[in-house]
């Protein structure tokens, strides 16, 4: 993409688009302001929950990924379930590298911290099933992609995560003569999590595109109703950013060392997993679209069901739920920056994406509507 193909894109942002760090960051600094500033706010917004399942939480995940699912083609999913290469890839990625990298991290940068340490092998297996969609859509990857790659990895979470802590807390460890931990976890704790924040906003997003195209066709349907939708999804992300650092924003203050140990092996895990798997994409002649969706789904993290499984297993002050807390602390920046990495190395992929410019409708981030 040249010069003026970039300037182009720049200038058809919305300016919520076009400011979207800043209002992340005031998000952050918000809520880590009100959870320090206000006694006992995390705990009340801790305590509105329905079995378990913070409801603020789940309200602003649920209005983020809505908007995002109800633009996704569900008619075109047939030409990503027939990439092997692409699904193959994030298979691997997600459930080999990640994990295992982040199994390596841990025990290299926190090998005097038990507790963080457990907490980070607890993100690495918490594959994302929210957040991801934002991101890979602010990046312009391929939706439909992203939904398929989405619901497959929910597949295995529900499947494997249990499995995994098992293996890499207590199995592996102990091969290598380290010191054990035990995770307790049960698979219909993690099925709930995919059904609720995952399966809600798909059935949503899939029943409004059919019954909306039905009724008023394709060209009302994503020219008039979803401009008017699209900015839901950086409201919910910012709702949800706020309650989320409130809920811990004093122990996250008052402990700044401690998140600075933890944030260091998210650096580099988020970095290198998203690079590596950029890369690969554009190796394996993934085009742009799909090789940053490749990217995004396997560089996020689930933070909603690590931080639940942390809290369930070792408790709500333990420093595995502090790790897990840290977590979306650090993913929320990091990949907003790669958002704009991930627009910028757009350049060099020299072959043409799939589809044309005529089918990415919308604006380039596809959250503000105006093209």
């Amino acid at each position: 993409m040249n010069g003026t193909a970039e300037s182009g894109v720049v200038g058809r942002l919305s300016t919520l688009d076009r400011l979207l760090p800043l209002w992340i960051l005031a998000a952050m600094l918000a809520g880590l302001a009100a959870g320090r500033a206000v006694p006992g706010l995390g705990s009340a917004l801790d305590t509105v929950q329905i079995d378990g399942i913070s409801l603020p939480i789940a309200v602003g995940l649920l209005v983020m990924m809505y908007p995002v699912l109800a633009k996704v083609r569900y008619d075109r999913l047939d030409t990503v379930t027939s990439d092997r290469r692409l699904l193959l890839s994030s298979l691997v990625l997600n459930w080999v590298v990640g994990p295992a990298l982040m199994f390596a991290l841990a025990w290299l940068l926190l090998p005097d911290l038990p507790e963080y340490r457990t907490g980070l092998i607890i993100v690495g297996l918490a594959r994302c099933i929210a957040m991801v969609i934002i991101w890979n859509d602010l990046a312009c990857g391929d939706r439909e992609a992203a939904a398929v790659l989405v619901a497959l990895n929910s597949v295995f979470q529900v499947v494997a995560f249990g499995a995994l802590g098992w293996f890499y807390l207590s199995v592996l460890p102990g091969w290598l003569g380290l010191p054990q931990a035990e995770l307790a976890v049960s698979g219909w704790d993690i099925a709930r999590s995919v059904l609720i924040f995952l399966g809600v906003p798909l059935l949503a997003g899939y029943l409004t595109r059919r019954l909306g195209e039905r009724a008023r066709g394709r060209d009302w349907y994503e020219n008039r109703f979803l401009p008017r939708v699209g900015p839901l999804a950086l409201y919910g992300l910012l709702f949800t950013i706020v309650v989320l650092f409130a809920l811990q924003g004093e122990q996250i203050t008052s402990r700044p060392w401690d998140v600075a140990r933890i944030a260091l092996p998210l650096l580099v895990y988020f970095a290198a997993m998203w690079a590596g798997s950029f890369a690969l994409g554009r190796v394996l002649g993934l085009g742009y679209e799909r090789s940053t969706t490749l990217a995004f789904t396997a560089a996020g993290n689930n933070f909603e069901l690590a931080i639940a499984v942390a809290i369930a297993t070792f408790g709500l002050t333990s420093g595995q739920a502090l790790a897990g807390v840290v977590g979306p602390l650090i993913e929320v920046p990091v990949l907003v920056g790669l958002v704009y990495v991930a627009l910028w190395a757009r350049r060099l992929f020299a072959t043409p994406d799939d589809r044309t410019d005529d089918d990415r409708e919308l604006s380039p981030t596809r959250t503000g509507g105006g093209a």
